[in-house]
């Protein structure tokens, strides 16, 4: 499957072409010059998640934020407040709320109701970021065509943890994320590779 029109631009960044259409997931470190954005999905209110700086860089008058309430509250314009586990229509594509949680840890409760996304674009391909979490009962019923996940450990799922995860609802293809800044190096992302039974594609960044 090809996955060209998605762009890691480091940790959790990803920048998503749909035909015309700008889609940023979580955008910080932004590179110069970063295409505008059409619609802005943020994940939860981490500053390596949510960066009011990066934000600026490619805000247009009509960008569409879609984003949990503590964030939201937070943003100015054309701003979608969701919850874990509902469907939303984000221009035109659709998007539905996955819970984003660590069970046994305190960085990311989930009373916080944070979240990750199941985006689907205009030609049906389904795209899962999920976020910063752990391996949850929730992601064993997705069926997707790609799967972000991360895999630095410390805040998120170990390398092991995700592989297994995802070997739960096998997506078609794998992209760690979540590595290479703050936790998680290069090794964490070849261990996917090895323990996922389906494709794992391992992207570099662009800058």
């Amino acid at each position: 499957m090809n996955t060209d029109h998605i762009h890691w631009l480091g940790h959790a960044t990803f920048r998503i072409e749909d035909d015309t259409l700008q889609l940023y997931i979580d955008p910080w470190k932004l590179p110069e010059h970063a295409p505008k954005a059409d619609i802005i999905l943020i994940t939860h209110a981490h500053f390596d998640h949510f960066s009011p700086e990066d934000i600026a860089k490619i805000q247009k008058p009509n960008t569409l934020f879609v984003a949990p309430r503590d964030v939201g509250s937070q943003l100015k314009g054309n701003v979608v407040i969701v919850e874990p586990g509902k469907e939303y229509t984000a221009g035109r594509i659709k998007v539905r709320t996955i819970p984003a949680y660590n069970p046994n840890k305190k960085f990311h409760p989930k009373t916080n109701q944070w979240v990750g996304y199941l985006i689907t674009l205009t030609n049906g391909q389904t795209i899962y970021h999920a976020g910063d979490t752990d391996a949850i009962p929730e992601m064993k019923q997705l069926k997707v065509d790609v799967a972000l996940m991360p895999c630095g450990g410390t805040y998120t799922m170990t390398a092991e943890e995700m592989a297994e995860a995802a070997n739960n609802f096998m997506p078609k293809v794998l992209i760690p994320m979540h590595w290479g800044d703050i936790v998680g190096v290069q090794k964490d992302a070849e261990t996917v590779k090895k323990i996922f039974k389906g494709t794992t594609v391992i992207k570099n960044v662009e800058r």
